[in-house]
């Protein structure tokens, strides 16, 4: 005579959900004072923070903002780490947006901008692929990354699809300016500034 052993049923144990904040919910965490003095981002329903701004990215922030309002003139606006909602789940707040029109006639977050640019000194990995990525998916015509350590600009322009890019996206032209070299923006051709007004 044999004797079963009885097992006890396995337990089935489910995988934890993963929460995808959506833009409404990270924009009244920010009303809180969740982040207050962090940086936070909402990529793809995800809360990122950056690294806590260092004088060289602070500095450089004010001088690419004091040298494009010069470049770009009137009927612009300037937006410094400021909403920038793409879809219901992304507010990547770039560093700098510029974007036509006046803010007294604003109702909404913007949804796009003319401009972008992004203040790399820790960052430069990141904001040249994902966030380049995400910025070519959300056709942001040209794109600006500062690169504050290599002391140059990197213009990303013509946002094309790409199965191999991170969102599906990337830029197709991609240009490095140095210190010496003078540049325009798509959306203001006859303005010309030099990449070193912009650098600390």
């Amino acid at each position: 005579m044999t004797t079963a052993t009885l097992m006890a049923p396995a337990r089935v144990v489910a995988r934890p959900a993963v929460k995808a904040w959506t833009v409404p919910e990270f924009h009244q965490m920010g009303e809180l004072g969740w982040f207050q003095g962090r940086r936070a981002m909402l990529i793809h329903g995800v809360i990122l923070e950056d690294d806590a701004m260092n004088p060289p990215h602070a500095i450089a922030l004010e001088l690419t903002n004091e040298t494009l309002r010069t470049a770009f003139g009137a009927g612009w606006r300037f937006c410094i780490r400021m909403p920038m909602v793409f879809g219901q789940s992304t507010d990547p707040q770039p560093d700098l947006a510029v974007i036509a029109g006046n803010a007294r006639t604003a109702n909404a977050h913007p949804t796009t901008a003319e401009l972008i640019v992004e203040i790399s000194d820790t960052s430069l990995r990141y904001d040249t692929t994902e966030k380049m990525s995400l910025y070519a998916a959300a056709l942001i015509r040209e794109y600006w990354v500062l690169d504050v350590n290599g002391r140059q600009l990197l213009v990303h322009r013509e946002p094309v699809a790409d199965a191999t890019a991170i969102f599906g996206f990337r830029y197709a032209s991609i240009q490095a300016f140095g210190p010496t070299d003078s540049v325009s923006s798509l959306a203001q051709p006859s303005a010309t500034v030099r990449v070193a007004e912009m650098l600390p």
